[in-house]
């Protein structure tokens, strides 16, 4: 997770990817997530010169899903916890990985200025103290006319969710009106998820903080049950509508503009 340096000390992901990082790479929604992020890539043609950006990269899972679709593809990502991208090198080694703070950014990554055709925000929004002020922070990576795909969390926020650093979940008008605060042109924002996303997170506010003992064990009951669930969650995330009024996995599509 790519976050300010002036986040409150919880925010451990270092701590969190240590403990939550096999959780995380099987978790459905995350592939639900990455599905509807692949799907947007599967729409429009990469050119000749296309770069990738993946704001808050985690341990690259998002890239495995990309690199079949982009194979001459530059895939970069940027990622505060040194964990998250020591695991990603490893688990995609064609890909430019690097430990970063978009708010005290290290030299190494004036190379990525004005660089990337496409970016990718997913799930690191909720985290941080000021969305505007972190989009913004992203755009001097981004070409003019740049696609930013972003992916928030709609719905109610659970004890998990707090747990991992959540300030706040997002709506259709709220996700919008950051991306045009910090510049960007919002082509499309949509809710998918209906109904069974919705059903899992309904599952995981029920379950409460206990989730968090699920998520980083395993081999006990509660965790093979877990495992359980979500298997047939990844099942019937097939039929999820991809919009509809009632989803609650926000999804939008923006460009970068002049200021």
């Amino acid at each position: 997770m790519l976050m300010t340096s002036r986040a409150p000390q919880t925010d451990d992901w270092e701590e969190h990817w240590d403990r939550y990082a096999s959780a995380a790479s099987r978790n459905p929604a995350q592939e639900m997530r990455h599905t509807l992020i692949a799907q947007l890539f599967q729409e429009g043609t990469a050119s000749s010169n296309a770069s990738v950006l993946d704001l808050g990269s985690g341990q690259g899972d998002l890239f495995v899903k990309l690199r079949a679709l982009l194979p001459h593809t530059r895939l970069v990502g940027f990622e505060l916890s040194e964990r998250g991208v020591e695991v990603s090198r490893k688990k995609m080694p064609g890909a430019a990985f690097h430990v970063a703070d978009l708010f005290h950014p290290p030299a190494e990554m004036n190379i990525y200025k004005d660089s990337a055709t496409d970016a990718v925000c997913s799930e690191v929004l909720e985290h941080v103290d000021s969305p505007v002020d972190f989009i913004r922070a992203a755009r001097p990576y981004l070409k003019e006319g740049a696609r930013l795909i972003v992916t928030v969390p709609g719905g109610p926020m659970s004890a998990f969710d707090k747990h991992i650093g959540h300030r706040q979940h997002f709506t259709r008008q709220s996700i919008a009106q950051v991306l045009e605060a910090a510049g960007f042109r919002v082509e499309r924002v949509y809710l998918a998820g209906f109904p069974f996303f919705n059903l899992y997170r309904i599952a995981v506010i029920a379950r409460g903080e206990k989730l968090a003992q699920d998520g980083s064990s395993d081999g006990n009951l509660a965790a093979v049950i877990a495992a359980v669930a979500m298997n047939v969650f990844r099942f019937l995330f097939r039929f999820n509508f991809r919009d509809s009024p009632f989803g609650w996995q926000v999804v939008a599509v923006a460009r970068k503009v002049s200021p």
